[in-house]
C-alpha cells in the first residue's frame, strides 16, 4: 500500500530529475534509498549518477582511495536495509584483531566470535591485478551496481562545470550538454576538485579540514597471508609521533597497510615499515618498498560549514565523516537521512537544516568524544608501563568470558569503528575498567620484559 504525503512547497514529485555527483559509496546509498523511499510513497524519480571511475578497473581508474574496512555494525545494518555483501565482494572476514606493541602482542576476538567486519576493495584491487583472474569484485562496484538495477542511470564523465539556471542546479560533464536537476547531490569526498565548481553558487558551503593518510597495498598471495595473518586485523600501538592508528588488513591475495594520524609524510611511513613490531608481521624477505600501489589521500577530520543550501545537499566525506573509523558507515547515515529528508520534507535549505543537519551535528559532536579519546590513547601510548599494562589487562581478559572484557571491548571498538565514541569513551570511564586498568598499572611499572609474544 502507497502512503499519502503531502507535497512541500520546493520538494521533489514524480518526474523530478536528481543529479548525484559521485558513484561511490555515499552516492549509491543515496540513490538507493531515494528510488526506494520514492517508490512507497507512489513517486517516480529520474536519478542521474556521475562517475568518472570505473571501479571493475584495477589501480588508480578504479580506486576509492581508502583502507576498505566496513564495521559489523555497519553489515548488520546494511544487511537489516537488504544490501548483503556477497562473498566475492568480502575478501576477508576478520574475526580477531592482533595488537602489536613494543612490549609484546595479542590477539582480541570478536566479542560474539563471529566474523562480521568485512575487508574489501574499493575497486577492483591495486594495479597489478589479473582481472580476468582474480575472482574478488569491488565493493563499490557492487553497490553502484545495485542501484542501476534500480532504476537510476550512470553517466560515465568527469562533471566540469556546475551553475544555477533558473533556481535550478546545472551539470555538465566536459564534452557533453548541460542538464538541469530539481535536486544535486555532492557524493565526491574531499579528494575530488569537483567540490571547487561550487563556489560559483555562493550557497555558503565551506570544504571540511582535511589530514593527509597513506595507504599501501602489498601482494602476498592468499595461501601466505591466512598462514601468515590469517583473519585478524593486525593494529600497532607504537611511540611514533603524529601517528594515531596503524593496521594491516588481509584481503584475498593482498595486505593493505594503512596509517592515521596528523600529516603522514615519507620519513613517518619509514619509521612504522621498519619497525621491528611490523616487520615480525610479514614472512621473511619481505620488502617494504614492493608495494603494488600506493596512495596519499587526504582525510576529512572537520565537518563542512553549510553542507545543504537550497536544492544542495552534501553527504559523505565531503560533509561529515567518522573521524578516522567507520567512514563507509558515516556515508550510509547521511545518505539515508538526504534521501529521507528530501522525500518527505523538501529539498529546500531549510528543510535540510531541520531534518538532515541534525543527524551531521551528532556526528561531529561524536567526533569530538573521538578526539579526547584519541588524545588518551596518545598519552597512554608514550608511557612504557601503560602499554605493558594495556597488554597485561588484554591477555587476561582473552581468558575470560566475554561479558568482562573491559579492555578488549574498548580496544576493538577504538579498531574497528563498531561502536560510536561516546559508548567507547564511557566505557573507559567506568569504575571497572578503570580499578582493573590501574591495577595493572601498578603490577606493570616495575617489570619491563615483553609478554604475550
Amino acid at each position: 500500500m502507497r502512503h499519502q504525503v503531502r507535497r512541500p512547497t520546493l520538494g521533489l514529485d514524480s518526474g523530478s530529475r536528481v543529479a548525484v555527483i559521485g558513484g561511490g559509496p555515499a552516492g549509491s546509498f543515496f540513490s538507493y534509498f531515494v528510488i526506494e523511499i520514492a517508490r512507497r510513497v507512489g513517486m517516480d524519480l529520474n536519478v542521474d549518477i556521475y562517475e568518472s571511475r570505473d571501479f571493475s578497473r584495477p589501480g588508480p581508474p578504479g580506486c576509492n582511495m581508502c583502507g576498505g574496512i566496513v564495521s559489523e555494525s555497519l553489515v548488520q545494518t546494511l544487511a537489516a536495509e537488504g544490501i548483503n555483501l556477497p562473498p566475492a565482494v568480502v575478501q576477508r572476514g576478520i574475526d580477531s584483531y592482533q595488537l602489536h606493541m613494543d612490549v609484546g602482542s595479542v590477539r582480541i576476538e570478536t566479542p560474539l566470535r563471529e566474523m562480521r567486519i568485512a575487508a574489501v576493495h574499493r575497486g577492483s584491487g591495486p594495479r597489478d591485478v589479473d582481472v580476468k583472474e582474480s575472482k574478488w569484485t569491488s565493493f563499490d562496484g557492487y553497490l553502484q551496481a545495485l542501484v542501476l538495477e534500480k532504476g537510476a542511470h550512470l553517466v560515465r564523465g568527469r562533471v566540469d562545470e556546475i551553475n544555477s539556471r533558473s533556481g535550478r542546479p546545472e551539470v555538465r560533464i566536459r564534452g557533453g550538454s548541460a542538464q538541469v536537476y530539481d535536486l544535486l547531490i555532492m557524493a565526491v569526498g574531499v579528494n575530488s576538485g569537483t567540490l571547487r565548481l561550487l563556489e560559483k553558487l555562493e550557497s555558503g558551503y565551506e570544504l571540511p579540514q582535511t589530514t593527509k593518510t597513506f595507504i599501501s597495498e602489498y601482494y602476498l598471495g592468499e595461501d601466505t597471508i591466512a598462514s601468515v595473518f590469517g583473519s585478524s586485523m593486525h593494529v600497532f600501538l607504537l611511540d611514533i609521533p603524529r601517528l594515531e592508528f596503524a593496521a594491516i588488513i588481509p584481503k584475498g591475495d593482498y595486505v593493505t597497510v594503512c596509517l592515521l594520524g596528523k600529516d603522514i609524510d615519507n620519513s613517518l611511513v619509514k619509521s612504522f615499515l621498519e619497525s621491528p613490531e611490523v616487520k615480525r608481521c610479514f614472512p621473511q624477505g619481505w620488502q617494504s618498498d614492493q608495494s603494488s600501489c600506493q596512495c596519499w589521500p587526504s582525510m576529512n577530520v572537520d565537518g563542512a560549514v553549510k553542507p545543504f543550501a537550497d536544492r544542495i545537499v552534501f553527504i559523505g566525506d565531503c560533509g561529515v565523516t567518522r573521524l578516522y573509523k567507520d567512514g563507509i558507515g558515516a556515508a550510509y547515515r547521511t545518505a539515508k537521512a538526504a534521501a529521507t529528508t528530501a522525500i518527505f520534507h523538501g529539498v529546500s535549505a531549510s528543510s535540510f537544516r531541520k531534518h538532515y543537519w541534525p543527524v551531521c551535528r551528532s556526528i561531529g559532536i561524536d567526533n569530538t568524544l573521538g578526539k579526547l579519546t584519541f588524545g588518551a590513547v596518545r598519552k597512554v601510548r608514550k608511557a612504557r608501563f601503560a602499554r605493558r599494562a594495556i597488554l597485561l589487562m588484554s591477555i587476561e581478559e582473552q581468558q575470560r568470558e566475554s561479558h568482562s572484557r573491559y579492555m578488549s571491548m574498548v580496544l576493538w571498538d577504538i579498531f574497528t569503528g563498531s561502536a560510536p565514541y561516546k559508548d567507547i569513551f564511557l566505557r573507559s570511564l567506568s569504575p571497572r575498567f578503570l580499578s582493573r586498568f590501574l591495577w595493572n598499572v601498578t603490577v606493570s611499572i616495575p617489570a619491563p620484559d615483553r609478554v604475550g609474544e
